[in-house]
């Protein structure tokens, strides 16, 4: 179950990528624009501001999300859908998926669906963390370790790297723009306050975690990861700096096919 407030608490920062990724879509009158994995909509409604004679619809799995979504009362279509059973149109002229596919099983084998499926000279736009190997991944991969009820839990969700997205996609004929950026995240601490990071992976990386184990023993869990991160992420004159490495893609569909 996602929580849309616990998610929303690093607003600023998880925005950024979604922002930086839209930057390097160049496309100036879409028809249709989709966002699958759309969240709290708050996103997906710039989507419509910047492309205000386009339809802009938002998918997310979670009904938490949409309900959050559809409240915003903006020009956007919201509907709780799944990512995987999502079937392209050719009147989709910009596909984005931001942060979303790490949470997708086999997501890999639908891109090049998506590009067969979307308008000719479409764009394909993601991003997707690169972080599975920082001090807060392995933290909590190790302590995991040490919970039997988590055992047979995907804690850790890796995804392929900004490369190895530009060859599925580039073997489909697209043109691909793709990077990658380390931001670092100053996230500040005020006295009593708990630790930024397990704060920051409440709305993320904890929630298989939360949904395995028995709610009386979460909290327990929490608390050590807690001591952990305060150990891998110290405090700095009030701040705590957080790295977080993030993959890009850009890709246009070829604009005449067979």
């Amino acid at each position: 179950m996602w929580d849309p407030e616990i998610y929303q608490r690093y607003g600023d920062e998880r925005s950024r990528p979604f922002f930086d990724l839209l930057a390097r879509v160049r496309t100036g009158a879409p028809r249709r624009v989709v966002d699958l994995g759309c969240g709290p909509g708050d996103l997906t409604a710039t989507l419509a501001e910047r492309w205000p004679s386009a339809r802009v619809e938002g998918f997310d799995s979670s009904t938490e999300m949409i309900t959050k979504a559809a409240a915003l009362g903006k020009p956007v279509e919201f509907a709780v859908g799944d990512v995987r059973a999502w079937e392209p149109e050719p009147d989709v002229d910009v596909l984005v998926s931001n942060a979303v596919l790490q949470w997708v099983p086999g997501h890999e084998e639908l891109l090049p669906r998506w590009a067969a499926g979307i308008a000719p000279g479409g764009v394909i736009a993601l991003q997707v963390p690169g972080n599975f190997d920082a001090p807060s991944h392995r933290a909590l991969q190790a302590l995991a370790g040490e919970w039997d009820a988590l055992n047979d839990v995907g804690i850790i969700r890796r995804v392929p790297d900004f490369e190895a997205y530009a060859r599925i996609l580039t073997r489909r004929g697209c043109t691909v723009d793709a990077w990658a950026t380390t931001y670092l995240h100053l996230l500040p601490v005020k006295d009593g306050d708990e630790h930024p990071v397990l704060r920051w992976m409440d709305g993320t990386a904890l929630r298989p975690v939360k949904a395995a184990l028995p709610d009386a023993d979460y909290p327990a869990f929490r608390a050590s990861l807690g001591e952990r991160l305060a150990d891998a992420y110290p405090v700095e004159n009030g701040l705590v700096h957080f790295p977080f490495h993030r993959n890009f893609v850009v890709a246009r569909t070829p604009q005449g096919r067979a």
